[in-house]
């Protein structure tokens, strides 16, 4: 089916009706962006209509496995969580927090928009799709949307970044202010943001729109992704986004957006654990962070000597060397990839950086969260799990042992946790997110084609 040459795919069945979409798929080339569009692809292609994704070689072979026909990025530079230090070597250089966030927001997203606009704009002339559905973050989306007049449908796999009147901006992790004074402190804080902190992101934004003809009409970068979509389908539930008085009308809630999972259950080779210790605690640091000292080592030796099963997912980050680490601890399991389908069913506490998949397949699970992450964008998804009581967030990147151990503790002897979380769980339930999107999908017009 598919081709050995990078950027061209393989021809696809005719459509079965001319109700059938073509539709692209496009990612920002990271994990937690590409992993919840995986279920809506195949859902999509299954229903007819003709599916093909754009993204960066390092995806190539996930999206081989899912039948996909895909292109694979040229005039873009594919930036990920390993090259990014060596694509921007002055990156390694900066060792302000804000400094390396506005960075990345200028490198990793903002200044690859238009680099996605110009591979799309030719795959147009090869495949003259009818819909783009991307995550929230990728950048070409808008101009897409405007200069191709296409349809433009952004998944939201990140907490709502809709600016609003009563909260505090996004990117600092702040909850909503219960005071009057909060509030006015709030209100500065969003001017702040938006005329000092994201000055450098918003210039270059606004130049690369006028370049071409377009305008952010005086938005910041976070509404103007939001605003230029046709429709933007939020992953979650009201549940777990702060209660705001006004949301724009084409964003719609889906439920909680997973990655595509064939139901095959996979070996496992410890299952034989589960009933043999106390609690089992399962723990991650996601896909993206790399040092494993800052949750991972602190989590185990938190627990190395207790009656607790700890199994940890490293995503490759330096698996080995954990191994022979902590080889004399029969309870606690280090694998590079774990099926949390298949564990946080056992589990009593998922310890997790707050990367928002895992987050989401943790209250599917009625797993209580002890959550440590700040970057990325995870301060946001761990200050929910903390405000509604599904979990206790640490507030810090680098959580000592003590205090992951207290945290898990607290959750294990305060019943309360389980019950928010089962609470959210059953609101979850409720949804079905692949036919939501589908139906959503299926309702934009496209022309009428022979």
């Amino acid at each position: 089916m598919y081709t050995k040459t990078a950027n061209t795919a393989s021809t696809v069945a005719p459509l079965g009706g001319p109700f059938k979409k073509r539709i692209l798929f496009a990612n920002i080339p990271a994990d937690g962006h590409f992993n919840p569009l995986t279920g809506l692809a195949v859902q999509l292609k299954n229903a007819g209509h003709d599916v093909r994704w754009y993204t960066g070689p390092s995806y190539a072979p996930r999206i081989r496995q899912l039948d996909i026909p895909f292109y694979l990025f040229n005039k873009a530079k594919e930036v990920t969580v390993h090259n990014i230090d060596e694509v921007f070597p002055e990156r390694k250089q900066i060792r302000n927090h804000v400094k390396k966030v506005i960075f990345d927001i200028c490198t990793y997203f903002i200044e690859r928009g238009t680099e996605f606009y110009e591979d799309i704009k030719d795959i147009n002339k090869r495949f003259d799709f009818d819909v783009l559905i991307c995550d929230s973050a990728f950048t070409g989306m808008s101009f897409v949307k405007e200069k191709l007049c296409k349809h433009a449908v952004a998944i939201g796999i990140l907490p709502l970044c809709e600016s609003s009147k009563q909260l505090p901006p996004p990117i600092m992790g702040l909850t909503p202010a219960k005071t009057r004074a909060g509030k006015v402190f709030h209100s500065f804080l969003r001017l702040l943001t938006n005329k000092v902190l994201l000055k450098k992101p918003h210039a270059l934004i606004d130049a690369q729109y006028r370049r071409v003809g377009m305008s952010t009409n005086g938005r910041n970068l976070f509404d103007v992704q939001i605003d230029k979509a046709t429709l933007f389908l939020q992953s979650g539930t009201p549940g777990f986004e702060y209660k705001r008085t006004h949301m724009s009308r084409h964003i719609h809630f889906i439920g909680p957006l997973l990655p595509y999972n064939n139901s095959a259950v996979q070996p496992l080779g410890f299952e034989n654990k589960f009933h043999q210790y106390e609690k089992i605690l399962l723990v991650t640091q996601g896909t993206f962070e790399g040092d494993v000292n800052k949750l991972i080592v602190p989590a185990i030796e938190a627990f190395k000597n207790s009656n607790y099963l700890v199994i940890v997912t490293t995503a490759g980050w330096q698996t080995r060397m954990l191994r022979g680490r902590y080889k004399a601890f029969d309870n606690i399991v280090i694998e590079d990839f774990i099926p949390f389908s298949q564990v946080m069913p056992f589990a009593d506490v998922f310890i997790s950086n707050g990367g928002y998949g895992g987050v989401m397949q943790s209250i599917c699970n009625k797993l209580p969260l002890v959550v440590a992450g700040i970057h990325e964008g995870k301060n946001e998804i761990c200050a929910r799990v903390g405000y509604f009581g599904i979990g206790i967030n640490l507030r810090t990147e680098h959580p000592r042992p003590e205090k992951i151990k207290n945290a898990v503790n607290k959750i294990l002897g305060t019943p309360v946790y389980q019950e928010n979380i089962e609470t959210l769980s059953a609101e979850f339930a409720r949804y079905n997110p692949l036919s939501l999107c589908e139906k959503f999908i299926d309702q934009l017009p496209v022309p009428y084609r022979q």
